[in-house]
């Protein structure tokens, strides 16, 4: 069970900042990457990625506003649709969060290495991901102090860098302005924003890392992060390329790609300028680091908590964070690292495709709480049409990079796969460990003493797994209502123990037809051992708690069908009910 002691949740500036350090950095590659597909239509570009964001804070709204657990789309998916639907999502983050960990922390030292030479590159990101790595493990609050300061340096010297590209465009004139604007773009404006468009994409990474740790965060907070993300992506990424735009040319806008923000600072402000761009490059790349690491340790608890990966890695250390996650995934990034090399080329396509997917799956989230669970508060509303174009623009997104970087998709496959097969492993674990004890039993009969021994040792190792019980209350639930309850449990978890809990309250008397109904399921289900258990009582918070403990039976195995818009109680007060009708 999860550990419940209290711990200081974050509030706006302190969420902002965590995920913010990534979505904002995107200025620093997107501008001159939107420019080269688009021209001088780059800025249009990314204001129309600012406008599919804004569509998305209605998205992620609702959803995490109606289900406000860790998770992000592995969430929204899980409280929909099945586990393995589910898992699809979560891996998919893993490898996004994976590649911008691996990414970031390497492109920060590459601008580190244009301050200090003799940096060795490879060794200072190894470095650089511990460092990271100690911060996620003495805890989410003292990351955050971390984050801030880099969030708030960060803003400072972008409107630093924006006041002295203003100063220098309207002192020269509007020469390279229009000379820039009169060039006609490959294949016309149409296909130039086509394409800018979906290089622009990139520049909202980290807009999903608020969902992931939104547990962690004082009430209210998570719609504000979402506000928060939406206008530095929407001010600062197209006002950096219309300004770039403004004072370089286009040929030489390609020759600093790279750089092209220092390289703006050198011009209009001289060499301290475009230092100060390059210390505040290589900090927030250090930043969306720290995203990760914080992103993914919400993630994985909430997946180790359902069964989906090892229980060692829910293991805590006295300031209550999960540290094995964090070492795991350190543990990932540097082995991604020392095989490529430190050449992180193909590691972008495994990053790009696993971003916009991730996104288009938390619409389809969205799509699904809409028709499955309708009756579930919350505390916002995307429309069908918002919702329809958010997803039809990541999905064009999609193409748009695939069509820039075919070999994208092979190498994010190789490392999908993979991925998917552990998951994959871990959900069928059953069904695996049956087959091994199939074969060991052919292949080892002749040995018979030591194939029963580990015959006994599997066969106890599936009852332990199956002797998990689990509970579901209702109310006054028909036998239609309850078979989709046993069915759900049946194709999704491994137990052959459910308790059907009624609370009456004083006075209140059960409905007849409910015990004869369960009868029914209990022959309809005979792996499945069914306890009707009817209690007097207040369904809420206290009384789950109270049956959690006493049954040692963990919140989050104990079910509930979607509550309507009279109950009393929020889906997060029940401390990690889940739904399944």
């Amino acid at each position: 069970m999860k550990n419940l002691k209290q711990v200081k949740k974050l509030n706006e500036l302190a969420s902002t900042a965590i995920c913010g350090n990534d979505i904002s950095s995107s200025c620093l590659y997107v501008s001159a990457l939107a420019i080269i597909y688009a021209g001088q239509y780059a800025w249009l570009s990314l204001l129309t990625v600012g406008a599919v964001l804004f569509l998305f804070r209605k998205i992620y709204g609702e959803v995490v506003g109606a289900l406000p657990l860790n998770g992000g789309a592995y969430n929204a998916l899980l409280n929909t649709t099945s586990k393995s639907m589910a898992s699809l999502a979560a891996s998919l983050t893993l490898l996004s969060y994976m590649a911008t960990a691996v990414i970031s922390g390497s492109e920060a030292m590459h601008y580190a290495h244009s301050l200090i030479h003799s940096l060795p590159i490879i060794i200072a990101t190894i470095t650089l991901l511990a460092i990271f790595m100690g911060l996620s493990i003495i805890g989410i609050g003292e990351s955050s102090k971390v984050a801030i300061f880099i969030f708030i340096f960060h803003l400072t010297s972008l409107v630093i860098l924006a006041l002295f590209c203003g100063i220098y465009f309207f002192s020269n004139g509007f020469d390279v302005l229009s000379n820039n604007f009169s060039i006609e773009p490959e294949g016309g404006m149409l296909t130039a924003l086509f394409f800018g468009f979906a290089a622009a994409m990139l520049g909202i990474s980290g807009f999903e890392s608020s969902a992931n740790f939104v547990e962690e965060q004082e009430k209210g907070v998570f719609r504000k992060t979402l506000r928060n993300m939406w206008i530095i992506v929407t001010v600062f990424n197209p006002l950096m390329a219309f300004l770039a735009l403004a004072i370089i040319p286009m040929e030489t806008v390609n020759e600093n790609k790279e750089a092209l923000l220092s390289y703006m600072g050198n011009l209009s402000g001289g060499s301290w300028l475009s230092y100060l761009i390059s210390i505040d490059a290589a900090l927030v790349l250090s930043g969306a680091v720290l995203t990760s690491f914080v992103g993914v340790s919400g993630l994985i608890e909430r997946m180790t908590l359902d069964r989906i990966l090892p229980q060692f890695l829910l293991k805590r250390n006295k300031r209550g964070s999960t540290y094995r996650i964090s070492i795991a995934f350190f543990l990932l990034c540097v082995s991604i690292l020392l095989i490529t090399e430190g050449e992180l080329g193909a590691l972008a396509g495994v990053y790009t495709i696993a971003f916009l997917s991730v996104m288009a799956l938390f619409g389809i989230g969205n799509v699904l709480l809409k028709i499955r669970r309708s009756k579930l508060p919350r505390p916002e509303t995307s429309s069908w049409l918002s919702l329809i174009i958010a997803i039809g623009a990541v999905i064009i997104a999609v193409i748009g990079n695939a069509l820039l970087n075919p070999a994208y998709l092979g190498v994010f496959f190789k490392y999908l796969i993979p991925t998917i097969l552990v998951v994959m492993i871990m959900l069928n674990r059953i069904v695996i460990l049956k087959v091994i004890l199939k074969i060991i039993q052919y292949l080892f009969k002749p040995i018979q003493r030591l194939v029963v021994k580990t015959n006994n040792s599997i066969l106890q190792l599936i009852d332990d797994i199956n002797s998990q019980e689990f509970v579901f209350f209702t109310k006054d639930d028909d036998v239609a209502t309850l078979n989709k309850v046993m069915f759900y449990i049946k194709q999704n978890e491994h137990t052959k123990k459910l308790k059907i809990v009624t609370i009456l309250k004083p006075g209140e008397k059960s409905v007849p037809q409910l015990i004869s109904d369960i009868e029914v399921l209990d022959r309809e289900y005979p792996n499945i051992k069914i306890e009707f258990i009817q209690m007097d009582g207040e369904f809420g918070p206290q009384l789950i708690n109270k049956l959690s403990k006493e049954w040692n039976i963990p919140v989050n195995f104990m079910f509930i069908g979607s509550p309507g818009d009279h109950f009393p109680y929020r889906i997060e007060q029940l401390g990690g009910v889940r739904l399944i009708i």
